[in-house]
């Protein structure tokens, strides 16, 4: 469609959103996102009947349909080619679970079982993968980073070695503010960017020791995530530039391995916390990973209302509509709902389109929804969109994130995730003004959450992206009583069965949030201003 027609259809649409009888003010769409809706999305999407929402099951179709109806309710067209689907082609790589790894050396074999001491798998689109006699190196946390003057690499040949790698980034352990961001992950300590750098290094396979403080997650979410299906972007290739195997080892595991190497893995840590390090154990891996391939198509979600002046420009609002599935093998309850993480993310964007949809006349800019697949298995279907957008990155303004809403209550102030990246914040911190709220970072920046969700991949292409939500400060004893009791829950059920739908969740907080966010997307959209990375941001406009 060219410019020419996309103006002239924006102009029509907003015509006929001018004179819908329910046209409102700002003030009126901004009141009208809903709590009551927000509890029925999240209770619709999240229920058994959606089976965990698992890219390519009947619960990605039923969600389809369900994101469908609404949108369209919404008054947003299709936003790929005039569809609301834009197809991602998967290749879907199952793990059999008897995959055992096998320790030589010293005079000494050890085995360590799936699951209970480690969790293996390969990113290769292939049936068969194995290390056979794989060098043992231990490589620090793996960094390769020239600003950082930090290379875990450097002067190393890991050439069909398995490397043994830390889990985050320096920063963390030391707490020291000049190494690295400090406390604040860097994508450095990224569990994505450690195989990404050791395939580049030519290893044949990586595993990375989980902690729980420095991953930010207990070890049955690796259990949870890593085991079953895993998906890819389908390639031609085949992925065969990355490493064989890649997984996870329990720090158990890795102690147990540290010592047949007559080794102790707390004094290597604490040496790979003073620079750069590698250190081979003297010991051999060897392991064979049996996979069942299959290629399939899951689908983002693009839903678009054109603008009433500048069409062709647009501000995205992202959120995953994936979750984990079903595990057929568990006994009881077999359904990973995903309630929280993100049915609640998708209601809010179902209210967001509402509220501008009903306006009295669409925003100078157009707003583009872009619910994703696949984000689960490593930010799939964002990356895809992000490669083949619908709109072009350099018609993108900017990317406002909805990834796991507030369920906590209403907060005196808002998180803002890898606070001080952009100036899209300075359009958050007007809006949250307004409720009498203030910006802050997140309570804890060691997750690296600004690199975990899909606005990440938009920040990769340059694009200014923002990702908020929730807060520390609870506006009440009440909500503070509230807070307490809840908090614990929300933690241990991420990525577990127990992500279940709750009535009595408090989404005040969740609301306020999206009344902030719906207006800074709104404000942005009718302005002529196009948002800039701070100068101490990794990323910056291409």
């Amino acid at each position: 469609m060219t410019d020419k027609l996309y103006s002239l259809l924006g102009t029509v649409i907003a015509a006929s959103v001018l004179t819908t009888a329910q046209a409102k003010t700002l003030e009126q769409a901004y009141q009208d996102i809903s709590e009551s809706e927000l509890h029925k999305h999240t209770k619709i999407l999240s229920s058994d009947a959606f089976g965990g929402r698992l890219p390519t099951s009947e619960g990605e179709k039923k969600t389809m349909d369900y994101l469908t109806k609404h949108f369209k309710e919404a008054g947003f067209k299709g936003g790929y080619n005039g569809s609301y689907l834009q197809p991602v082609e998967l290749t879907e790589i199952t793990a059999n679970p008897d995959v055992v790894l096998t320790v030589t050396g010293k005079g000494k074999t050890a085995t360590f079982n799936y699951i209970d001491d480690m969790v293996l798998g390969t990113a290769r689109v292939s049936e068969k993968e194995s290390i056979k006699d794989s060098e043992i190196v231990f490589v620090g946390y793996g960094i390769n980073a020239p600003e950082y003057k930090w290379n875990d690499y450097q002067d190393l040949d890991v050439k069909g070695k398995t490397v043994v790698i830390l889990v985050n980034d320096p920063g963390f352990e030391t707490q020291n503010p000049d190494l690295f961001t400090g406390s604040a992950m860097t994508y450095y300590g990224r569990w994505t960017y450690k195989y990404e750098e050791a395939s580049r290094q030519g290893a044949a396979a990586a595993v990375i020791v989980h902690e729980t403080a420095p991953a930010s997650y207990p070890w049955s979410v690796v259990t949870n995530s890593w085991t079953g299906p895993q998906y890819g972007l389908y390639r031609e290739d085949k992925n065969m530039d990355r490493v064989s195997l890649e997984g996870w080892l329990t720090r158990d595991t890795a102690v147990k391995i540290f010592n047949q190497a007559g080794l102790n893995f707390d004094e290597y840590k604490q040496k790979a916390l003073q620079g750069p390090i590698a250190k081979s154990l003297g010991l051999n891996a060897n392991a064979t990973v049996n996979s069942t391939l299959k290629r399939s198509t899951s689908n983002n979600f693009v839903a678009t209302l054109p603008g009433s002046a500048t069409p062709d420009e647009h501000i995205l609002l992202t959120g995953h509509w994936d979750h984990i599935g079903t595990d057929t093998s568990l006994e009881g309850d077999q359904i990973y709902n995903g309630a929280h993480d993100n049915a609640t993310g998708i209601g809010g964007m179902i209210e967001i389109a509402k509220a501008f949809g009903s306006l009295d006349k669409a925003p100078k800019r157009s707003i583009t929804v872009l619910a994703t697949t696949a984000e689960e298995q490593g930010l799939l279907g964002s990356l895809y969109y992000a490669q083949n957008p619908s709109y072009a990155m350099d018609k993108t303004v900017a990317v406002f994130n909805l990834d796991s809403l507030n369920i906590l209550g209403p907060t005196e102030d808002m998180i803002v995730r890898g606070k001080g990246k952009s100036e899209v914040e300075d359009y958050l911190a007007e809006a949250a003004e307004k409720q009498g709220r203030h910006l802050v970072k997140g309570t804890n920046p060691a997750a690296g959450s600004y690199y975990r969700s899909d606005h990440f991949n938009f920040a990769k292409q340059g694009v200014p992206a923002v990702f908020s939500g929730g807060g520390s400060y609870p506006i009440n004893d009440d909500v503070a009583e509230y807070r307490k009791k809840m908090l614990p829950e929300m933690r241990r059920c991420y990525h577990q069965l127990c992500d279940e739908y709750n009535p009595e969740w408090n989404l005040k907080g969740a609301i306020e949030d999206l009344q902030v966010t719906f207006d800074a997307m709104f404000n942005v959209a009718n302005s002529d201003d196009w948002p800039k990375w701070s100068k101490t941001s990794e990323f910056q406009r291409k």
